[in-house]
């Protein structure tokens, strides 16, 4: 095995580490309240877009007597009902720590997107329901009122694409994902409009829906798989804890990390919570400057809370004995 290099343990060092960290941190923080704030101001524009266009669609729909329309309008009710609990959710997760949520509200953007794939569930369950007998007793359609509201549904919906597409929140991008599928099952509406125009066929307009429905459940699979290891605390997937642990170990005076614990609030912003045990006694002064030189070395693996218990050469910690109980 090769021997590690040290770190040099100065206060100058510490100093470098420090200034380094603070442009790093001061761009980070500036670069996330743009995003932030954009996330806010596409999300808006996005819901205000769908909704006019759903009201569009619901009155065009019945004028049509298109199942695919009106299965469409239902799913874009439920995406006017996601987008507003996610703009507003987005909103909320900028608050600051309180006595009640002492991490602040960065997990209320999660809980939109989980409403949102919910209420596509519900929608796209309920446009199956409504298709699927289609398939045998075909009605007549619009074809031509079709092809119009499609070309006005890929502009409408295509605006809205771009102002998200950008996405910096899982929030956002869950929303942009909706309206991009809004947008390709237009385009299936707008194909789907010109064949019957001319060849007759019926059925294309539920077939064109169970599709729709078939592609949003698949899509809003995928998302429940990305949200769900963040409430569930899992490590995020770009964190190596044992590179987290070999470059602490790197630091002098550590000689050991135990009880190691990493985690996302909303997969943008990273706890960490850790024992390091030092190798030799520490007046304050230094134990503080220690603690500043690891949260700096930290941030640049995008951790951006750590909580660093230190324990003395001679200490005997219990999270570590459970630790080495469970590994034999």
């Amino acid at each position: 095995m090769s021997h590690k290099t040290k770190h040099n343990y100065k206060q100058s060092n510490d100093h470098d580490h420090s200034h380094s960290h603070s442009l790093s941190h001061s761009h980070s923080l500036s670069h996330s309240h743009n995003h932030n704030h954009d996330s806010d101001g596409n999300i808006g524009i996005a819901f205000f877009l769908n909704f006019i266009f759903t009201v569009i669609e619901l009155v065009g729909g019945i004028f049509t007597n298109s199942v695919a329309i009106i299965s469409d309008a239902v799913h874009d009710l439920g995406d006017c009902l996601s987008l507003s609990l996610a703009w507003y959710f987005q909103r909320l997760s900028k608050k600051s720590s309180t006595k009640e949520y002492t991490y602040g509200y960065k997990r209320f953007s999660l809980l939109g997107a989980i409403i949102n794939a919910v209420v596509l569930v519900v929608g796209s369950i309920y446009i199956l329901s409504e298709a699927i007998p289609r398939l045998w007793k075909p009605q007549d359609t619009n074809a031509a009122g079709m092809l119009v509201l499609a070309l006005i549904g890929i502009m409408m919906n295509g605006a809205a694409v771009l102002r998200t597409r950008k996405a910096s929140s899982l929030n956002e991008r869950v929303v942009s994902l909706h309206l991009l599928e809004d947008v390709m099952g237009w385009a299936a509406v707008l194909v789907g409009s010109v064949i019957m125009h001319f060849t007759g066929l019926k059925i294309i307009d539920p077939l064109l829906s169970i599709i729709i429905a078939g592609i949003v459940l698949v899509n809003v699979f995928k998302n429940i798989r990305e949200v769900l290891p963040i409430l569930l605390q899992c490590t995020p997937p770009d964190i190596n804890c044992e590179h987290i642990i070999e470059i602490l170990r790197e630091i002098e005076p550590v000689s050991g990390v135990h009880d190691l614990h990493i985690w996302s609030l909303d997969e943008e912003y990273k706890v960490l919570t850790a024992h390091v045990t030092l190798n030799q006694l520490l007046p304050m002064n230094d134990l503080a400057r220690l603690k500043s030189k690891i949260r700096n070395v930290l941030s640049m693996d995008y951790i951006q809370h750590a909580t660093i218990e230190f324990e003395m050469p001679d200490e005997t910690c219990e999270f570590q004995k459970c630790a080495s109980l469970h590994r034999t």
